[in-house]
């Protein structure tokens, strides 16, 4: 399949958090459609082999290939640490992931060449981060710090207030004291609370939103690619769940602000 400048850009990811993503492409590159996939009948990745999250992953994008699409964004920092390189090999379309990035904003936006990275525990254990920061400069001091309370937070809807607060002082404490200036969100979900993280570690400390960052990358290469859609066109948003539909449409609005149109139920194998 060769992919066309009129063809969507798909996004797949394990269940919510992909949806900063989402957001953040429509933001950037709003004449551009999308067709995202969330896995929920089979989420977490975070817990699950590396082969079975691969498995996952070929069936998400074997999925979003059939529509068609131009370019696959993996908007899951799991399945981008351990099958980015297996996708960008086995299809005929672009690949992006959300690890290299958010890495690389972090690098450029570092003053003093420390760097805190905040994730789920899979992500932090799986070293993914760390290993893209430091081949890009072997100078970076990199902490990695696990916030496995942060998901179920953002899911629940406690952004802010006293409950958020507190977990956040508890884990960017090993931050502040590294003296890291700069923060990575390297969770999808995480963007949601950078209001109370920002306000946590305080005005010298950079945020780096991988969400926003991956976006980036995406618009660069649909450039280089010349993949970008052609002015005027019709723009869709097609979105599909592998489980509970209902439940999703209603967390889905505060990730992205706005309720889902265009939702249904799909099975991957």
């Amino acid at each position: 399949m060769h992919p066309t400048n009129h063809h969507p850009i798909g996004v797949f990811d394990s269940g919510l958090g992909g949806l900063t993503v989402l957001k953040a492409l429509k933001e950037m590159l709003p004449e551009e459609s999308t067709v995202y996939v969330g896995d929920l009948a089979r989420l977490p990745y975070g817990n699950k082999s590396a082969e079975v999250v691969r498995r996952y992953a070929r069936e998400a994008a074997q999925f979003l290939i059939g529509r068609p699409i131009k370019l696959l964004v993996v908007a899951c920092n799991t399945a981008s640490a351990v099958a980015l390189e297996m996708l960008q090999e086995a299809l005929p379309i672009p690949v992006v992931g959300v690890i290299a990035p958010g890495a690389q904003a972090a690098k450029e936006a570092t003053r003093n060449g420390r760097i805190a990275v905040l994730g789920t525990s899979g992500t932090i254990h799986s070293g993914a981060y760390q290993r893209a920061l430091l081949s890009m400069d072997a100078s970076l001091v990199v902490l990695a710090q696990a916030c496995p309370l942060f998901v179920p937070l953002v899911e629940e809807g406690w952004l802010q207030g006293d409950v958020p607060t507190r977990v956040a002082r508890h884990y960017v404490q090993p931050v502040l004291e590294a003296k890291a200036d700069t923060v990575v969100l390297g969770c999808t979900h995480y963007p949601l609370l950078a209001p109370t993280l920002a306000a946590v570690l305080g005005p010298e400390v950079r945020l780096v939103d991988s969400a926003t960052a991956t976006a980036g990358h995406v618009a660069a290469l649909l450039r280089a690619r010349g993949l970008v859609a052609p002015k005027p066109g019709a723009v869709s948003h097609a979105c599909f769940v592998t489980d509970e539909p209902g439940r999703f449409a209603q967390q889905a609005q505060r990730f992205l602000g706005y309720a889902l149109s265009e939702l249904s139920l799909c099975t991957l194998a």
